[in-house]
């Protein structure tokens, strides 16, 4: 990855005309769209061609064993990994987006917070409080529909993520935080666009895709605002930076292998079958290949405010597998 040198000769201050969401009053869903998300009438129908999630992001689909059990397993598969996915959207965006927002709001960085920087993290919290309510109102109608009754409470990402917060330093939390949200935010959007692509139930595209235009926004303010803390940080909160953003993008793609086993055995799959299917998804290995493919906004984000232009954060991540030597 070539580096590019950080704006050390752009005034901070400067910085304030870029920090905005852009027309958030005619653009955020929050205001804009007048959608329930209600799951079709013609729901079957639609489940004979469309899918509940991407068949191509649930690479176990293509087992053998799930293909050779029909198409209401595969169904019933991707429902169980949808509503997973919604519950612990709902999670990330109160829990832990919007308490890395807040310390953008509540001035907790060690930098200067101008006032349009301020207003833009005012309106990026409201837009993740409708998120984490039409997701969580989706991922309860699709749970009626096939009667899951065992949904994990606490997702295992967040309870690590949670515990990565418990075991940082106080003087460093805050900027923890902030890491945190930037690297949920840059790979979001991403993750959606994806998703987005493929033929889903109606509602269920609409739904992502709205939640995908303010993602969109959210990641390009949380680069801006990555990119102007980077330059503020002294060299002690920038190896802090480093350590924490490797650490992060790794809990991302971790395999949550209690809830997947339970997931396949839920829906009558072999325990053999179980047993070979996560042993391929749960190794260094495999959980270096997603993080590398799936955090590449976040690393481009990294590039453009110099981040790379540290030969010791090019080697720490390029020994992660997460970008070349």
């Amino acid at each position: 990855m070539t580096a590019l040198a950080p704006e050390l000769n752009e005034a901070p201050t400067s910085w304030a005309l870029r920090f905005t969401l852009g027309d958030w009053d005619n653009r955020a869903s929050t205001r804009t769209r007048h959608n329930n998300y209600q799951l079709p009438d013609d729901l079957q129908h639609q489940l004979e061609t469309r899918h509940w999630f991407p068949p191509t992001m649930l690479p176990y689909l293509s087992h053998p064993a799930i293909e050779a059990a029909g198409r209401a397993v595969i169904h019933r598969l991707s429902a169980n990994h949808l509503v997973y996915f919604l519950d612990y959207t709902t999670l990330l965006e109160h829990r832990i987006v919007n308490r890395a927002v807040e310390t953008i709001i509540h001035g907790e960085l060690p930098a200067f917070v101008p006032a349009r920087m301020k207003t833009a993290a005012l309106q990026l919290y409201t837009d993740e409080g409708y998120h984490a309510l039409f997701s969580n109102s989706l991922a309860e109608q699709i749970a009626e529909v096939y009667g899951m009754t065992e949904r994990p409470a606490m997702p295992l990402r967040i309870t690590r993520f949670n515990a990565l917060m418990a075991r940082t330093p106080e003087q460093h939390r805050a900027l923890a935080w902030f890491l945190l949200g930037f690297v949920s935010e840059t790979i979001i959007a991403r993750e959606l666009l994806d998703i987005c692509r493929d033929s889903l139930v109606s509602s269920v595209h609409d739904m992502l895709r709205d939640h995908l235009s303010d993602e969109a926004r959210h990641s390009r303010y949380f680069t801006e605002v990555f990119h102007y803390l980077w330059l503020t940080l002294n060299s002690r909160q920038r190896t802090f930076t480093a350590r924490t953003l490797l650490d992060i993008i790794g809990l991302f793609f971790e395999s949550d292998e209690r809830w997947l086993q339970q997931s396949l055995r839920g829906a009558g799959i072999a325990d053999d079958t179980v047993t070979q299917i996560l042993g391929g998804m749960t190794t260094t290995k495999a959980s270096r290949l997603r993080a590398r493919a799936g955090s590449r906004a976040t690393l481009d984000a990294l590039n453009k405010a110099g981040f790379f232009a540290i030969p010791l954060n090019q080697k720490l991540f390029a020994k992660a597998g997460l970008i070349d030597d």
